[in-house]
């Protein structure tokens, strides 16, 4: 069985709307699109490169297709993440029939989970999924999703699209690694890690 990866750059209050840029993103007016360029920095870029090298395939939504496909085939042949990016299959998730130009890219028929289920039964290595709030959103609803990888970039917007909005499933992670970067990016790995747990605090509980 195939891992399925989700990677998502973050702000702390959640949001994950136009992480790169002013306008790839503007839905309900956003108007603080590149929020996590200044965070990036030589070690987040080590990071996806590392994460990406891992990957069999991506899976992603048809708006993070879209901005992905208007970019990374612009990248040079000296960029290697750019260079894996574009070789990789890539599986769109889209409720109308859309016309693929970028390279390996094919889209998934059916339902989602079924789709995707189908797509973790079969070899190679991780599916990774990158931005695509609304199909993470799915995924989780369906328990499909192995990994959570999060890069936390330390900055407050108060609106946006958010990664877990209403109607996340309740689910318990377990914590795989963490780090932060010098410019105080946290980047942490979370599993799967069953249902939530509960307790109570207090001094008559012993938990105090």
């Amino acid at each position: 069985m195939r891992k399925l990866v989700v990677t998502a750059f973050a702000t702390l209050d959640g949001v994950v709307q136009s992480p790169g840029g002013p306008d790839e993103d503007r839905d309900g007016g956003f108007a603080h699109g590149g929020w996590a360029v200044p965070g990036i920095d030589e070690q987040v870029l080590a990071v996806m490169g590392e994460l990406t090298g891992r990957a069999g395939a991506l899976l992603l939504g048809r708006r993070t297709y879209d901005i992905f496909a208007a970019t990374w085939p612009l990248a040079g042949a000296d960029d290697p993440l750019g260079a894996r990016m574009n070789e990789l299959p890539k599986h769109v998730v889209s409720r109308t029939p859309r016309v693929l130009t970028w390279t390996n890219a094919t889209q998934l028929d059916g339902g989602v989970a079924e789709a995707v289920a189908e797509l973790k039964g079969e070899p190679g290595g991780e599916i990774q999924v990158h931005g695509s709030g609304a199909l993470v959103q799915a995924l989780l609803t369906h328990d499909l999703v192995d990994e959570l990888h999060l890069l936390v970039f330390p900055v407050l917007l108060g609106t946006g699209k958010r990664l877990f909005g209403g109607g996340t499933v309740p689910v318990g992670l377990r914590l795989v690694s963490a780090t932060t970067t010098a410019t105080g990016v946290v980047i942490a790995a979370y599993a799967r890690g069953g249902g939530v747990e509960y307790g109570a605090m207090g001094p008559e509980t012993g938990n105090w």
